[in-house]
């Protein structure tokens, strides 16, 4: 039967639907992130927690050829689709956006092209360092996730190994020197009893509220998981490192010694800094810091009323048993005091403060050995208590601001609850702005009143000099081609780094090609904009308002921030709405 729908009728119904407003290239930006940002959940296996931060699912993502080329296909297509749009008619907010869209998808397309995941090991961490958790879980959801993870290992593991022989057939390879000891880490993992697996203890410390039963039924699918697909996974990788892959790699140096190395050593700069600069240029900017920094390392020498020269001066306090903790409690403990202190004025540097805390761990011990002196991350920040000689007390003050607060933990806090940005910003990260907000908040605590004798003032100018250095280190062995031990004795002779931690250093440098120069130079930046705003401002200029402004952008390429700075001058030096700058 056919129904008849009267004229008047009809036309009162459409007048009764709102005309919809047209969609705006600023819309039109946002639906293609939030695509963006759900296809690399998918990807990478992540499920979004309430508070907006990422886990890991059920599954590890897959590292095949042929995944990572679709990813890269796919980047290629969303960086066509954002050309697209009229980049004329966005918002200053949506530009900034834009900007960080189109940063992201040209580094993964630039990663393709060089095959960079046929390289995954390095003298750092890698691909398995963080798969076994530090504590337990909270819920039984988070455990079945778990447990489906450590299934999974078998063939992560795998792909990884296939990738590897890939790039060892043409000459793709982190450098041999580097990896010495490094399958320690692995060989812990390789266990006969399942309660001695990293991998157990998210079960030794289940928390009491998951029900006897549940509990009872995860453990038991757990020790099947570490026994029947974790434990074996990581005696195949320890076989294929040792045996197969360790004696193969390359004992060359230098990145630009690999094929297309030249220009891959350009793009890796390129992407860490986020900066247009040669290998050549970052050399000479980092001679000038370190005759910069010697000047002040002198100063305050004189301060201490010591009377010897710098190198003495550095020998001192390398070897003085006052600055070697006696226990890891210790260290850790002027780790969090530092922290505490910083609680105590953070007010006066910041309006926006984060709801989100973090802990202080110490590097786990499977990695210490060789790992750096700490990081820092959203939930935690971890210091190094190994061979607590090499990791004087003087450093501590300094490597937590960078690392803790308000370093790395409280930037990421920061990043996280800014409501008006997009999901995909949240967690975005650039070197060039993370790794250099880090570097200026060590320099920050002088005026916060953090440093409390010379000692700890000539520990963060160690620091310092550590990340000036770098910028020569790094290009000079993968530029210049310096040897490890040029590189080794130009750092040992600038700063009052341990031995150790100056190897290990060196050897991060050589495996991670471009990183180390992200810290000076986004630095430089930071310290730069705020000058030029502190003088144009006068006494408009509010410290809180700058820090809120700079952070609150999450992490975005170095030159979005120069932009926004640029912005918050002509602006008169506004802080966040909704904030209140007493």
């Amino acid at each position: 039967m056919r129904f008849a729908f009267p004229v008047a009728i009809a036309a009162a119904c459409v007048a009764a639907v709102p005309l919809q407003a047209e969609e705006t290239a600023d819309d039109r930006l946002a639906s293609l992130t939030d695509e963006y940002y759900a296809h690399r959940l998918a990807q990478y296996k992540l499920v979004e927690e309430g508070n907006g931060s990422t886990a890991p699912g059920s599954e590890l993502p897959s590292v095949t050829p042929e995944a990572h080329l679709a990813r890269a296909a796919k980047a290629r297509e969303f960086l066509q689709r954002l050309a697209a749009l009229d980049q004329g008619a966005f918002s200053p907010s949506s530009r900034i956006d834009a900007a960080v869209f189109r940063t992201l998808l040209e580094g993964e397309i630039g990663d393709a092209r060089f095959r960079e995941w046929e390289m995954p090991f390095d003298s750092d961490s890698n691909f398995w360092s963080y798969l076994a958790p530090r504590t337990g879980f909270t819920t039984v959801e988070e455990y079945e996730r778990y447990i489906s993870r450590m299934q999974e290992i078998p063939r992560y593991f795998e792909e990884h190994i296939a990738n590897s022989r890939a790039g060892l057939e043409r000459g793709l390879s982190v450098p041999r020197v580097t990896l010495d000891g490094r399958d320690s880490s692995i060989a812990s993992n390789v266990v006969e009893n399942v309660e001695d697996s990293p991998f157990w203890t998210a079960f030794a410390e289940m928390p009491q509220r998951i029900p006897a039963v549940e509990a009872e039924r995860l453990k038991t699918q757990g020790r099947a998981a570490i026994a029947e697909s974790v434990t074996p996974a990581f005696a195949r990788l320890l076989e294929f490192f040792r045996n197969e892959y360790l004696p193969q790699t390359r004992t060359t140096l230098a990145a630009e010694e690999m094929p297309e190395g030249a220009a891959y050593y350009q793009q890796q700069i390129e992407q860490y800094t986020t900066l247009d600069l040669t290998a050549e240029e970052i050399h000479e900017i980092g001679l000038a810091e370190v005759a910069r920094i010697t000047a002040e390392m002198e100063k305050v020498k004189a301060d201490a009323g010591f009377e010897g020269t710098l190198p003495e001066f550095v020998q001192f306090l390398r070897t003085d048993a006052r600055f070697v903790a006696d226990t890891p409690e210790e260290l850790m403990g002027v780790s969090a005091y530092t922290a505490k202190r910083v609680d105590g004025v953070i007010a006066d540097y910041f309006g926006f403060l984060p709801r989100h805390r973090f802990t202080i761990r110490p590097v786990p011990d499977a990695i210490a050995p060789f790992y750096t002196a700490g990081r820092g991350g959203l939930d935690a920040c971890m210091m190094n208590t190994y061979d607590l000689p090499s990791r004087p007390l003087y450093n501590i003050p300094a490597l937590t601001l960078h690392e803790c607060i308000p370093g790395h933990s409280f930037q990421a806090g920061v990043a996280l609850e800014q409501e008006e940005a997009p999901r995909f910003r949240r967690q975005t990260y650039f070197s060039g702005f993370g790794e250099g907000w880090g570097l200026y908040v060590e320099y920050l605590g002088n005026e916060m009143g953090i440093y409390r004798t010379p000692y700890e003032r000539f520990g963060q100018l160690s620091y310092e000099m550590w990340r000036a250095a770098r910028l020569v280190i790094d290009t000079g062995i993968h530029h210049y081609g310096w040897s490890r031990e040029q590189a080794i004795d130009y750092l040992a002779s600038r700063t009052a780094l341990s031995r150790r931690e100056v190897e290990t250093e060196v050897d991060r440098y050589i495996s991670w090609p471009g990183q180390a120069l992200a810290y000076k130079l986004g630095e430089m930046t930071i310290r730069r904009v705020r000058a030029e705003a502190e003088g144009a401002l006068g006494e408009r200029f509010d410290i809180r308002k700058f820090h809120d402004v700079v952070l609150s952008l999450g992490s975005v390429p170095l030159p979005v921030l120069e932009a926004r700075i640029e912005d918050f001058i002509a602006d008169g030096g506004q802080g966040l709405p909704g904030v209140t700058y007493d």
